[in-house]
């Protein structure tokens, strides 16, 4: 899984899988743009790495803003000339609560956050990826929700990842020609920010998975270095799941 070289955008890079994903691709030699909402922390991430003898760039912003879509492609090319790859990783669950419940402005911000952004993203990472002949890959961070578990209290979280997943395919036809890989990324439960932090919220969630367990960031972040590596070469369009047997579990 080398990823030696390679520019690599990462959002949601200030906690969780996205700041797994920041240090792993640091260590295996890419050179990155990094960004969140969270400047201080994102900034502090980027400083150990760079220290560490890393290429990180932070950029903070709102990723639902396509302004931030642009400023990290931006980033990309004035330090470092190209764009190879983008781990679209940013998300949020939002309100759990049922539907009649929940309230116009968290559906539109759960999908702002986790929808939108993509259309952004990819509409600036893409062109950049592609110019003078270039290839790329992009992985886009859906999850077990939005495919195979239907979680009560969780429809605008579910409706937007699942809504990742048909964009992935249709980005994948449209661009395969060119040499551009799309796939999206379907982690299990995870032990991060946004996971339950009651303990029996987490073992019920646990027992949802056929390995009886959350995953470890890192874990993810693996998954995820493999789609941008040139290991994945032959992949695109895929739903790849990262789930602990989720999607096979029955209990």
């Amino acid at each position: 899984m080398q990823l030696k070289d390679k520019v690599i955008i990462i959002t949601g890079a200030s906690s969780g899988i996205g700041e797994a994903a920041a240090r792993m691709f640091a260590a295996r030699g890419a050179r990155l743009v990094i960004g969140a909402r969270r400047k201080d922390r994102l900034e502090a991430l980027a400083a150990k790495l760079n220290a560490d003898g890393g290429a990180v760039v932070p950029v903070s912003g709102d990723v639902a803003e396509a302004e931030h879509a642009q400023a990290l492609v931006d980033a990309a090319l004035g330090q470092f000339g190209r764009l190879d790859g983008a781990f679209n990783n940013a998300g949020m669950v939002g309100d759990m609560v049922p539907l009649p419940q929940m309230s116009p402005a968290n559906w539109h911000r759960v999908l702002e956050v986790n929808l939108t952004s993509a259309f952004h993203l990819a509409r600036a990472q893409i062109p950049a990826m592609l110019a003078d002949g270039g290839q790329g890959a992009i992985v886009f961070t859906s999850t077990f929700v939005g495919h195979a578990a239907g979680l009560p209290g969780m429809a605008a979280y579910a409706a937007a990842k699942a809504g990742l997943i048909g964009l992935t395919q249709v980005l994948a036809a449209e661009h395969g020609a060119a040499g551009l890989r799309v796939n999206a990324l379907l982690p299990g439960g995870t032990r991060t920010d946004m996971a339950p932090q009651d303990q029996a919220s987490l073992d019920w969630v646990a027992g949802l998975h056929a390995l009886k367990r959350l995953a470890q960031p890192e874990e993810i972040a693996a998954a995820a270095a493999f789609l941008l590596s040139d290991d994945a070469s032959f992949v695109t369009g895929t739903a790849l799941t990262a789930d602990g047997g989720n999607s096979i579990s029955k209990n």
